[in-house]
Parts: C-alpha cells; structure tokens; sequence
C-alpha cells in the first residue's frame, strides 16, 4: 500500500467468506462469523497483514472496507480514517474516545472494535464485519449481523459516565430532542426520544418529525408535533408517545420500553452465533 495522502487501500480480496478463527496467529481458540477476538498486546497489525475487499461504506474522514487478514484468513470490516481530515476538523479526541469506549464494549448487539493500527496518513480501525450491512432506512449506524441480530455501530459521540450531563450538538437532525435543539443540557434520556423515533421511522418509513425545511423541523420536534397514520396499532402508538416526550423526566425509562406489552408481544430477539470460550 503506497501512504499516499486520500489513496484508497489496495483490493485484493473478492468473493471471500467467514471463518471461525481468532484475529490473533498466536491464540488457538475460535469464534463465530463477525466475532473474532484481537488481543493487542500480542499482535501489532499493519496494512500489510490484511487483502482489501469491496467497501462497505463511506463517511467524511474515511471509508469502511471489507477485509480478510492474511494469516488465519478471518473476516473483518476495516474503517481507514485520514489524519489530515480529522486534523482539520478538530475531532481526534472524539476518535480517541470512540476507540477507548468501544473496546470495552461486549455485547451481542453492540458491533464489536478488535484493534487499531496507523501509518504516516491513516488510523485503521479493526471491526466485526455485519454481513447483512445497514437496515434500509436512514439509521446508518444500526448493522444487521450474520444472523440478522441488530448491531449498535460509531461510537464517537459517546460519554463514559452516563450521569454527564452534555451542551454539544450533534446527530441526525430528525433524531434530535427537543432539549438538544433548544440548547439545554443533556444526558443519556437523549436516547430514550431516538428510540422513539427509530420505533417510528421503522414501522412509517420516515422520521415522525420529517418536514421540507430544517427550522419546520425544529420546529415540530420542540412542539413534540406527534402524528401517526392509521397503520400504526395502538400499542405502538402508546409505547412510542411514552418515549416522545418534551420533559426527558418523563420519557418511558428502558427498563418499561423492554416491559411493555407491545414490545414483549412482537419481539423476537436474534442472537449472533455461539461463540465457544
């Protein structure tokens, strides 16, 4: 691979499949497809150590590829950040934080980071590949694994302590809450208003606050201008208006999301593949 400033990485790789292997040439203990263990302290990648495949994605500092490392032929999703990008933008503390949340993350519905690695121009982020790629409405950062089991993706805007309370604006416009908008502080009830309109966007096809312009939108979002078509059932309207709430006080905590009757009725939870210890 030739460190030539915004030159995408060599493709090598096509038409490859999932294997049960670790990351790691010097563990002998294996995984399922898109779970596959680094322990950093034994292997330092580079480049060098992986054929690049199609890409997956793209964002404003950098693409997603899908890449095979050489040794023990597993399958990851490779994200390649330019420095001068995330230099000029000012965000490499949000990339530094992104790597310490997620590595400490272990959940079966959280896409898994393995390691990290850089050269002269990128950052290389190792990560579970989620072979059935985004859900088909705008959440990009939701994946869908070998399974179809839900993976939460980018964690660059995450906080360590979930009583921080946070002045930044950041996100998707139609997922914003009423407080973030107003220039109110906030906490983690922020997430409590997103699931309510992903619960929306998923069973509408479109945002709950969806307008032409961006202020009508504003707008609609701090009135909390709640509207459902006669498709949605009852149980998701309630569940949802509980969550869509201007007062993030009085947003339905998760605990009362996963026991509510119209959640515990359609849930059909989907588990990524056993992995042996």
């Amino acid at each position: 691979m030739q460190n030539k400033e915004n030159q995408e990485p060599r493709t090598q790789a096509a038409g490859v499949c999932p294997v049960r292997s670790e990351m790691n040439p010097d563990s002998c203990s294996v995984s399922g497809p898109g779970r596959v263990p680094v322990r950093s302290n034994l292997k330092v990648f580079s480049i060098d150590d992986f054929d690049i495949g199609r890409p997956l994605g793209k964002g404003k500092f950098g693409n997603v590829y899908l890449a095979r490392e050489r040794h023990i032929k597993a399958i990851v999703a490779l994200k390649v950040l330019f420095k001068s990008q995330m230099v000029k933008e000012g965000v490499e503390h949000q990339l530094r934080r992104e790597i310490e949340i997620q590595s400490h993350l272990r959940h079966p519905n959280i896409l898994r980071f393995y390691n990290y690695f850089h050269d002269e121009t990128r950052v290389y982020l190792i990560l579970e590949y989620a072979p059935r790629g985004e859900m088909d409405i705008k959440p990009e950062n939701l994946l869908l694994g070998y399974k179809g089991e839900l993976k939460i993706a980018d964690f660059g805007w995450s906080v360590h302590a979930p009583s921080l309370r946070r002045r930044t604006m950041c996100g998707t416009l139609d997922y914003l809450p009423p407080e973030m908008i107003e220039g109110s502080s906030h906490d983690e009830k922020v997430d409590l208003w997103s699931i309510g309109v992903l619960c929306y966007e998923c069973l509408v096809g479109n945002p709950p606050f969806e307008s032409a312009s961006n202020s009508e939108t504003y707008k609609r979002i701090t009135k909390v201008d709640l509207k459902f078509p006669k498709v949605v059932s009852d149980g998701a309207r309630d569940l949802i208006s509980k969550l869509l709430r201007h007062s993030p006080s009085m947003r339905l905590p998760l605990s009362s999301v996963m026991a509510h009757p119209w959640v515990k009725t359609n849930s059909r939870r989907v588990l990524p593949p056993a992995c042996p210890e």
